[in-house]
């Protein structure tokens, strides 16, 4: 069973850029595909990106398209999220997912990323 483990969460300023890391435990990392969601208070979660297993192949919510990458070093088993050009509306807990066929069964706990105007 793959564990995850986000990181890199925290506090920046409207503009500013982070980047957050997803480590993975369990040999099955390099068959899933990943995916990042965030929620912000009193709202549903929400997808961010999502990268195939091989790393080929990424897709992105509009609202974060162009400022947002999302990245696999299969080797680390880690799974990253560079978000640049953040904006107050960024503001949420980030969590990565990992599943196949679509379906994400395996879950972080979650890092706040928080952006001040």
């Amino acid at each position: 069973q793959v564990q995850l483990v986000e990181s890199g969460g925290g506090l920046v300023q409207a503009g500013g850029s982070l980047r957050l890391s997803c480590a993975a435990s369990g040999r099955a990392f390099s068959s899933y595909d990943m995916g990042w969601f965030r929620q912000a208070p009193g709202k549903e979660r929400e997808f961010v990106a999502a990268v195939t297993s091989s790393g080929g192949r990424t897709r992105y919510a509009d609202s974060v398209k162009g400022r947002f990458t999302i990245s696999r070093d299969n080797a680390k088993h880690t799974v990253y999220l560079q978000m640049n050009s953040l904006k107050p509306d960024d503001t949420a807990t980030y969590y990565c997912a990992g599943g196949v066929a679509g379906s994400y069964g395996v879950w972080g706990q979650g890092t706040q990323v928080t952006v001040s105007s």
